[in-house]
């Protein structure tokens, strides 16, 4: 009975990150055109950084260009996919923006499998996502690029994340590559901020998207991997984009044709057909590493 309870409060706490992620990108897009991308950004991972940083500090005499290139390149990918995710959003909406990342990590899922069923359902998916962005003439060619990238750039981050969790303990590598990312960030929100947009208003919302969509996430996430399978953990997953669509009209007002939800949903049930059909696994090492943090 324990162990039925910990996989639901698990199973909770990761809808609940969803959620949060989700509404923290919807806030994110009512301040994109205000502010811009990477004004967003950069809230982020200062608050990420605020976070962390107290309790992972890197230590620096124990660094090596050898063990410290992989959080280095870490956080150049989490610069390039943060921003050109929120770009993609600025063009497209976040309902189609987040469909279309979540094919970099079902690719990565797909890419060293050999079952019919699994081709299948990239098939579906990739059909999913060519009625999203040819059913609408208006969809911005370069928001269907930037998403693209920001999907090329999760499968990246997943497996960078991956090498840095076996070289430092605890959080230590994502803070290096969270403070790589916020250097790479800040310049160009600089140059790009409107300074006379900003009101506390603003800056609150900021905070709130920092925590929302980073510190809640990455913080909560240690506690859902001690208690359900990374395979729950990753079928709760492959339905970000149907909450992410939920948050557009909610929050943006965005609107989906027929089509388009048809879409968003063919996408979203290939990816946890996929998954859920597939066996489980003895654990990796970045997730043996995440629920060993204290």
């Amino acid at each position: 009975m324990s162990a039925k309870r910990d996989r639901l409060n698990g199973a909770g706490a990761q809808l609940a990150t969803e959620v949060s992620i989700n509404f923290g990108s919807s806030l994110a897009g009512l301040l994109i055109p205000v502010v811009g991308s990477p004004v967003v950004v950069a809230a982020r991972q200062i608050v990420m950084v605020c976070v962390i940083l107290p309790f992972y500090r890197p230590k620096l005499s124990q660094l090596s260009w050898r063990r410290v290139w992989p959080a280095l390149a870490l956080g150049v990918v989490l610069a390039v996919m943060n921003v050109t995710f929120y770009m993609s959003v600025g063009l497209l909406g976040l309902g189609i923006a987040a469909t279309i990342e979540f094919l970099g990590p079902f690719g990565l899922a797909l890419a060293t499998s050999r079952r019919p069923l699994d081709f299948v359902c990239a098939l579906a998916a990739a059909g999913g996502v060519f009625l999203l962005t040819w059913s609408d003439g208006t969809l911005s060619v370069l928001g269907i690029v930037l998403a693209l990238t920001a999907a090329a750039s999760w499968a990246a981050y997943i497996l960078l994340t991956r090498q840095v969790a076996t070289e430092f303990p605890g959080l230590e590598g994502i803070t290096i590559a969270s403070l790589v990312s916020l250097t790479l960030v800040v310049p160009l929100a600089l140059v790009t901020v409107d300074f006379s947009e900003l009101n506390w208003g603003i800056i609150g919302l900021l905070v709130l998207i920092g925590v929302l969509s980073s510190a809640f996430p990455y913080t909560v996430d240690t506690y859902i991997l001690r208690r359900i399978s990374p395979r729950l953990y990753s079928i709760i997953t492959s339905f970000g984009p149907v909450i992410a669509a939920a948050f557009g009209a909610l929050v943006l007002g965005e609107t989906f044709t027929l089509q388009q939800q048809i879409a968003i949903v063919v996408v979203c049930v290939a990816a946890g057909a996929a998954i859920a059909t597939q066996r489980e696994r003895p654990r990796s090492d970045l997730e043996l590493t995440a629920t060993a943090i204290p």
